[in-house]
């Protein structure tokens, strides 16, 4: 219990050092009147879209809950609402910091580089600092309050569902927003990314907050809340008691590790592209040095087996390997994206072509590191050490999700600076910025899928054993079915994400054309953008859209449970896992290779900005889009979603 204390402890820690960083980004320079006046309108689209959004999530989340006090008991119904308003408030935390230090950031950035990154990375850490802190107090709230943890399986299964819809919903409306912004404005029309004179710029900008950073921050607060819960239900036969403290024990050593490594990001002002990638590195690199040492010592302390310790250190290991992976396969510093850039020269299909190759060849090196954390972290603690592996893949979320976190903010600060029409110097730093974010992003998305797949394997396992079952044949024809219709639901779940991407990006794209044609001031300035019309077409379709891709994820495995058994529900999970893990990795890998093979070209290569190369790539950047930000990184929540609603429900499935 003293263990379970100072773990809660650590989480009001860390909260109060999220609300110490916090007022040092409002303290900045918010910039001009005009930087400010563009800050607000960005502020004033996201808020409007996170309010509507939380009202239609109320209605679904006091439905569930009812179903679960009904079916399961009051317990778990509880325990479901404390996880999904823990869910939705760091997303409301995490969008609310950022909108305040996006036109921050573009000030400092007149004053410096080293300034710029200063005030972006301290709104990222905001974010970071506040989803351990939420999910470690959230958590020890429920476990202190019921101790059992079946019941409070229940707040992983609230955190999930606000997830889903947030990603989901967030995602397509950013990716319309910026499918719809680019094909007008830069392709058609000539004119530069964030310019004030396109429609969709505001709606654009919106999107960043709503899409990579309220819809990241849920994914993740899932992920952190997921991997301990999963573990504490493993624990019973595995450890016992010490068991179910040791994950919470080693996510407390993750939270001081990560509020020390935030010290350690510092950069000058003549710093080059690797200088500020190092700046991130060293600060997490330092965060996952010192969980090593901490964990040793805790499992010392509670006198655990010293497997325990080499299952932490194998998910530790195997995220950076999967973060650093992911970067090579994504980042125009390496071949694979550089490959992507060449075959622009030949038009749009074969850079297509070439990212969906590139994403593809991604899941080799993914899927071995994956498969060798899972047979490593089963060889020193059975399933309880493949479930701990998570936790410690995990463990710095605090420092990995602010490098995350940042970059949008970056992107908005790029963005402030075109349309405030600051000096080519301030665009230039903030571009940096945002050419660092793009590479952050794509390795957060490569840690988040890698966490999600043991997550779910550690929630799966729970399930099994909460329904009696040692083992899922597969020569069962329930089982095979089941296998068939897991390894279907994440490709119609991309469906789904993509075509509400679709149709939500071609009505802006129409709405932008008209604008463009009925207004001809728009080219020379004389006229200003109905920007409202674009902000309210994303807004409606991400809403309306998200409902049935966020549905499907909960009454699918609950479905299979009832029509066809536990045994084939548990095949249902693992055609899902594994399905989906190679799906998303692939989405997510060529959609940021896609990125930052146009971010080459805009550098000066094949031509540079407005050559054909460039018309190609912007073309590949924007089918890459929804792969990335939207179905991709979505999968890693269905997954997981699948598998909690699997173990909250197990009982009535036991026949």
């Amino acid at each position: 219990m003293s263990v379970a204390v100072g773990s809660l402890v650590v989480g009001v820690l860390a909260l109060l050092f999220a609300g110490y960083l916090a007022r040092g980004v409002i303290a900045q320079d918010p910039g001009s009147e005009k930087m400010q006046a563009i800050s607000k309108a960005i502020e004033e689209g996201a808020m409007a879209f996170l309010r509507r959004e939380y009202r239609v999530l109320a209605v679904f989340v006091v439905v569930v809950a009812v179903v679960l006090a009904l079916l399961v008991n009051w317990q778990t119904a509880l325990c479901f609402l404390a996880g999904s308003s823990c869910s939705a408030l760091t997303g409301y935390l995490g969008m609310w910091i950022a909108l305040k230090a996006n036109t921050r950031t573009t000030a400092a950035a007149s004053v410096g580089l080293s300034r710029g990154l200063r005030v972006a990375f301290s709104s990222g850490a905001v974010m970071g600092t506040a989803v351990v802190g939420i999910g470690l107090v959230g958590l020890l709230a429920v476990y202190l309050t019921f101790g059992d943890p079946s019941i409070i399986a229940g707040f992983s299964f609230g955190a999930s569902s606000i997830a889903l819809f947030a990603r989901v919903g967030g995602g397509i409306y950013t990716k319309a927003a910026d499918v719809g912004a680019d094909l007008v404005g830069k392709v058609e029309q000539g004119i530069p990314e964030d310019d004030a004179r396109n429609p969709a710029v505001i709606a654009d900008n919106v999107g960043d907050n709503v899409g990579d950073v309220a819809g990241m921050g849920a994914d993740l607060f899932e992920s952190y809340v997921g991997s301990i819960v999963g573990t504490m239900a493993l624990a019973t036969v595995a450890t016992g008691a010490t068991g179910e403290i040791l994950p919470l024990a080693i996510a407390a050593a993750g939270v001081i590790a990560s509020i020390i490594g935030t010290f350690f990001v510092r950069v000058s002002d003549t710093a080059s592209f690797g200088g500020l990638l190092w700046a991130l590195r060293r600060g997490i690199f330092v965060a996952g040095g010192l969980v090593l040492v901490l964990s040793f010592l805790i499992v010392q302390t509670l006198g655990a087996p010293m497997g325990v310790f080499w299952a932490v250190i194998v998910g530790l290991v195997g995220g950076i390997v999967i973060g650093l992976g992911t970067e090579y396969f994504t980042s125009y510093e390496y071949a694979p994206t550089r490959r992507i850039a060449e075959a622009t020269q030949t038009g749009a299909a074969t850079a297509i072509i070439g990212g969906l190759a590139t994403g593809m060849m991604s899941t080799l090196l993914a899927t071995v590191v994956m498969a060798a954390s899972v047979m490593g972290a089963y060889y020193f603690a059975g399933l309880y050490g493949v479930a701990l592996a998570g936790v410690g893949m995990l463990s710095t979320l605090g420092i990995t999700l602010a490098t995350d976190a940042y970059g949008p903010v970056a992107d908005n600060a790029g963005g402030i600076a075109q349309m405030a029409e600051l000096s080519d110097d301030v665009r230039e730093r903030t571009d940096a910025l945002d050419s660092l974010g793009n590479t952050t992003a794509a390795t957060g998305k490569g840690f988040a899928i890698g966490s999600a797949v043991l997550t779910a394997l550690a929630l799966m396992a729970a399930y099994a054993q909460a329904a009696g079952l040692t083992t899922i044949n597969a020569l069962d024809p329930g089982v095979l079915a089941g296998l068939l219709l897991g390894a279907m639901l994440p490709f119609v779940f991309s469906a789904m994400a993509m075509n509400a991407v679709g149709k939500a990006a071609f009505a802006v794209v129409n709405e932008v054309r008209r604008q463009f044609r009925e207004l001809p001031g728009l080219m020379d300035g004389t006229q200003r953008p109905d920007y409202a019309a674009c902000v309210d077409i994303t807004t409606r379709a991400a809403l309306r859209e998200m409902i049935v891709p966020g549905g499907l994820a909960v009454v699918s495995p609950i479905a299979v449970g009832f029509a066809l058994g536990p045994e084939a529900l548990g095949g249902m999970l693992v055609g899902a896992i594994v399905c989906g893990f190679l799906l998303a990795v692939m989405m997510a890998n060529a959609g940021g290779a896609w990125d930052n093979a146009k971010k080459y070209i805009e550098a000066g290569a094949y031509g540079g900005k407005g050559s054909e190369s460039h018309r190609a790539a912007v073309v590949g950047d924007t089918v890459g889009d929804p792969f990335k930000d939207t179905a991709g990184p979505s999968i890693n929540i269905l997954i997981k979603l699948m598998s909690i609603v699997a173990l909250v429900f197990a009982p009535l499935f036991v026949r």
